[in-house]
This record gives structure tokens, C-alpha cells and sequence, in this order.
């Protein structure tokens, strides 16, 4: 038998040897289906659909902003409703403020400014207070430190 092939080759308790070759033949035609596939498809991808689309309306406009209102919490307890200034003991004039804003039609946005070392307590005042007139559209603004 001779040596130099090596598909032939027996080993020496006479079991034929294993095959070492890779048959690529089958990966070669199913990479060249693929292809075909590929190329067959990349047309219809790029195809483009006419869509009657509706032209944007000028007949609706948006709706109107909200009024806002500014409330600043100081850290001495002091309330600034729009530029005036309540006193921290003021309870009546914050609670008159609010019946006035929450009479108005449509109601006011709330824009709650607090000072870092503003007590919790007169925070949660004023919070409470729009929370029982019907002020449902708060906007608590952070001091911009932890930003």
C-alpha cells in the first residue's frame, strides 16, 4: 500500500483511518443561495409607498398657556406670592391667595420655588394649602444645586 496516500491508509490493527478533509462544497452552495436571496431581495426593500397623507390644519389652534403663579418659600419661612411678600405668620393672606387663584378660570399653574434651608414645614404649608383649594397643577423647582 503506499504511505503517500492518506485516505487509503489502514492503521496497524487494520481500522481505516479517519478522513481529516472538510467537505466544503455544501457550505459553498448554501452561501451562494444566500447570496442569490440577498440580491433578489434588496430591490423590494427599497421600494418607496405613495401615502396620501393629510396636509397639516391651521383650523385648530392650541390651546392657550396657562397663567402661571410664582410662590418662593424663603428660608426664614417668608412667602413671596408674585413678587409680595407675605409674612411667614400670614396664614390668612396665603389662604385668601389661593381662593383667589383657584376662582379663576382657567386655574393657574403653581410654580413653587423653595430655598434649600426653607423649613419643611412652611413648604409643606403652601403645598397643602393649593392641594385644598383645587390647585392641581404644581411645579416644584429645585434650587438648581443638585443639578
Amino acid at each position: 500500500m503506499p504511505a503517500a496516500d492518506h485516505r487509503s491508509t489502514t492503521a496497524p490493527d487494520g481500522d481505516p483511518d479517519v478522513l481529516v478533509d472538510i467537505n466544503t462544497t455544501p457550505l459553498i452552495d448554501v452561501m451562494l443561495v444566500l447570496l442569490i436571496m440577498f440580491i433578489v431581495t434588496i430591490p423590494i426593500q427599497t421600494h418607496a409607498i405613495r401615502m396620501a397623507l393629510p396636509s397639516p390644519s391651521t383650523a385648530t389652534a392650541p390651546p392657550p398657556a396657562l397663567p402661571v403663579l410664582r410662590v418662593d418659600v424663603a428660608a426664614d419661612g417668608a412667602i413671596t406670592w408674585d413678587g409680595v411678600r407675605l409674612e411667614a405668620a400670614d396664614r390668612q393672606a396665603l389662604e385668601a391667595r389661593l381662593a383667589a387663584a383657584a376662582a379663576q378660570s382657567p386655574r393657574p399653574e403653581v410654580h413653587l420655588h423653595a430655598d434649600p434651608d426653607a423649613a419643611y414645614g412652611a413648604v409643606a404649608r403652601v403645598l397643602a394649602g393649593t392641594q385644598r383649594h383645587g390647585l392641581d397643577r404644581i411645579a416644584i423647582h429645585g434650587s438648581g444645586a443638585a443639578q
